[in-house]
């Protein structure tokens, strides 16, 4: 079958990461997945949740909304976070967890950096663009802090990206855009360090199920796109190595 918008099967759609994107985070990126666009600002700040003051662990955390004509139609403000929707407690929830994994907490020190995720334009994958951004982002924080002197060298472990797949008509697909996820039998995000170590798969059979090997085909896409993803976030951090 011929993709939406002429992809094959096995393809990402164009990446762009745009560093400094605004002028006063200490990380700021803008991300495009094709037509999903992310802002993700990292901001570090000398202080820790309770739970972990006097510990001599950071932490790091992460925030994502989506703003009111991201979409086809307008979607509601979160003003308040009480009444922050399941879905972005959800995906926020993620991120944090994605980038966590990929910092040494005990090396950042009792700092806290929060990545703030806001969807401006959303075409499918905005949680595994958030991810994919947000690490762009929180590196550039980390390199900051040794740059002026507070960390003598990068609290970051590995580097850490995400991708959607799914079973759309039958064919496994790598990245799927909005009309793909819609119509998608199977989708599952996947994230993952650049040692191949998986942090989180999260697999649904949407309108069916999928067998073992469809589950492969899937895992191979994957890696196939995260593989792709931290080549590009490697260009965008100038080769940093960790």
């Amino acid at each position: 079958m011929s993709r939406y918008d002429g992809r094959e099967n096995n393809q990402l759609r164009p990446i762009r990461i745009t560093k400094n994107f605004t002028k006063y985070a200490e990380g700021s990126v803008l991300i495009e997945f094709g037509d999903t666009k992310v802002i993700c600002n990292a901001t570090v700040e000398e202080n820790v949740p309770p739970f972990l003051r006097e510990s001599g662990s950071g932490w790091v955390t992460a925030e994502y909304a989506m703003l009111p004509r991201a979409t086809a139609s307008r979607n509601k403000r979160d003003i308040n976070k009480l009444k922050l929707n399941p879905r972005a407690t959800e995906i926020q929830r993620l991120i944090g967890r994605a980038l966590r994994a990929a910092v040494d907490l005990e090396a950042l020190g009792e700092r806290s950096i929060t990545v703030d995720c806001d969807v401006i334009q959303a075409d499918g994958g905005t949680r595994t663009a958030s991810i994919t951004g947000g690490f762009v982002a929180l590196a550039m924080a980390c390199q900051r802090l040794v740059e002026e002197g507070v960390l003598e060298k990068t609290p970051l472990r590995h580097y850490i990206s995400a991708i959607s797949v799914g079973i759309v008509d039958g064919e496994p697909m790598l990245d799927l855009c909005y009309v793909e996820d819609s119509a998608a039998e199977v989708d599952m995000n996947i994230v993952v360090n650049d040692a191949g170590g998986f942090v989180e798969l999260q697999g649904t059979g949407e309108h069916g199920t999928f067998s073992q090997e469809q589950l492969h085909q899937l895992l191979a896409l994957g890696e196939k796109g995260n593989r792709e993803l931290q080549a590009l976030q490697k260009k965008a951090l100038d080769g940093l190595e960790l």
